[in-house]
């Protein structure tokens, strides 16, 4: 079978004119608290539910179709609360469709659940999904806020279940060779890392068409798309370009810098910054009505005396180099993986005072074996599922990610300074 590989662009691509729908409570009796997991053997198949069946879990349910003979797993629930989205789902997988999602949580033969909704939805489900005992895969970022990732840290742990966050880059095995190198002394100490994630909108950001089709009452449940966030009248556009507004989602720190500080924070074992402070404002597309700005950057100072500088613009994509800085070298992240320049090899010092090229060392290369797919980062989940493997980003890396991403975003709101309180293990001011 040929792999199904696909990147963060291609998921991007296929959000075009769609919002992660997603399917909640309806007339069905609650779910008993008594959780249920079945033990799944080495060769047996694993049951999925899908929850959400907008354009990021059309990627998901694509890759994991292409899984079905070779991986033996199998699509056996959808859920949305759009009808459209729904039975275009149906038709895709052949599976059952549900418009409540505790009727796929539910169901003692789905092994584990995707959840592929907004960010204001991702922590009911998950905690609904723990109660019953299902593994989880849940979309970045974990939780929509800090206390929510802290608490399914815990219940996830406690319960003894897999969880897997849709931050694929980690099945890039890049960033886990990284982590060994510098922890071995490659770079010396490490006192700087800096990466971006940057595009370029011609005319509006994040504008995804508008299904003229979706009608409120008629064939889309608009309250309960809402579910926890704040209750508003029907309005398409916080619909379709939810990640916009603040009520549903992060803007870029949440959408974009999720995967890039999650790469930062694994290779160097980081875990909760000191201080973070954000900057940026809508600078470029001053008549949208987006809530987020289109321009975005943080900084983060680490206890182990390191900073982290993320930054994006979406009116231009011009790159950085994604670098971590040491005392004795620098490694710089490609798209093949990674190369590590001994200080004396760095372009400023190639030359010395007196002209004359600088004869050292020869830089080492790394060729990536992973890579930033959401096939490998379900297999991987299905693996720790069956064998008890290693997770590629379990509950406390995205806890790690979000306390990062939602510091940054509480700075740039509240035009503060903050700094983590590590004994009460909360966000103070600085």
């Amino acid at each position: 079978m040929e792999r199904l590989n696909i990147s963060r662009r291609k998921f991007v691509k296929g959000l075009a004119g769609s919002a992660a729908g997603i399917a909640v409570f309806g007339s069905n009796p609650g779910m008993s608290a008594i959780s249920y997991s079945r033990i799944i053997g080495a060769n047996e198949r694993i049951n999925i539910g899908v929850i959400g069946c907008g354009g990021m879990a059309n990627a998901h349910m694509e890759a994991l179709l292409n899984m079905k003979q070779n991986d033996n797993v199998n699509i056996a629930a959808v859920c949305d609360v759009y009808s459209k989205r729904l039975d275009k789902a149906k038709a895709l997988t052949q599976a059952q469709a549900f418009t409540n999602y505790k009727e796929i949580i539910q169901n003692k033969d789905i092994d584990y659940v995707l959840i592929a909704t907004p960010e204001h939805w991702h922590y009911q489900m998950t905690l609904d999904a723990i109660a019953a005992g299902k593994h989880i895969y849940v979309e970045k970022p974990m939780t929509h806020t800090i206390e929510q990732a802290k608490d399914i840290c815990d219940k996830v742990t406690a319960a003894k279940l897999k969880m897997q966050v849709g931050v694929q880059g980690m099945s890039d095995d890049s960033y886990e060779t990284a982590h060994r190198m510098i922890e071995e002394g490659a770079l010396g100490k490490v006192v700087m890392a800096h990466i971006d994630y940057s595009r370029n909108y011609p005319d509006d950001f994040w504008a995804y068409p508008i299904d003229e089709d979706a009608r409120p009452g008629v064939n889309l449940d608009w309250e309960a798309w809402l579910g926890p966030a704040p209750k508003r009248p029907w309005d398409p556009r916080r619909y379709f370009q939810w990640r916009r507004y603040w009520d549903y989602s992060g803007g870029i720190a949440t959408d974009l810098f999720i995967h890039r500080v999650t790469r930062i924070i694994k290779s160097l074992a980081l875990k909760f910054p000191d201080y973070v402070v954000a900057t940026g404002g809508t600078w470029n597309f001053v008549n949208s009505v987006a809530e987020i700005p289109d321009t975005f950057n943080m900084m983060l100072d680490y206890p182990e005396k390191t900073t982290i500088m993320v930054v994006s613009s979406l009116a231009n994509d011009m790159p950085i180099r994604h670098v971590i800085r040491g005392h004795k070298a620098t490694l710089e992240f490609t798209k093949e993986g990674f190369t590590i320049t001994p200080q004396e090899q760095s372009e400023l010092a190639k030359i010395s005072s007196t002209g004359e090229a600088v004869k050292g060392t020869n830089l080492f290369t790394y060729k990536k074996s992973g890579a930033e797919d959401v096939t490998l980062h379900h297999r991987n989940l299905q693996s720790a599922i069956r064998k008890n493997e290693a997770l590629k980003c379990d509950q406390n890396l995205g806890l790690y990610g979000v306390v990062a991403c939602m510091m940054g975003v509480e700075s740039f709101r509240n035009r503060k300074y903050l700094k983590w309180d590590p004994q009460n293990k909360k966000v103070i001011e600085s």
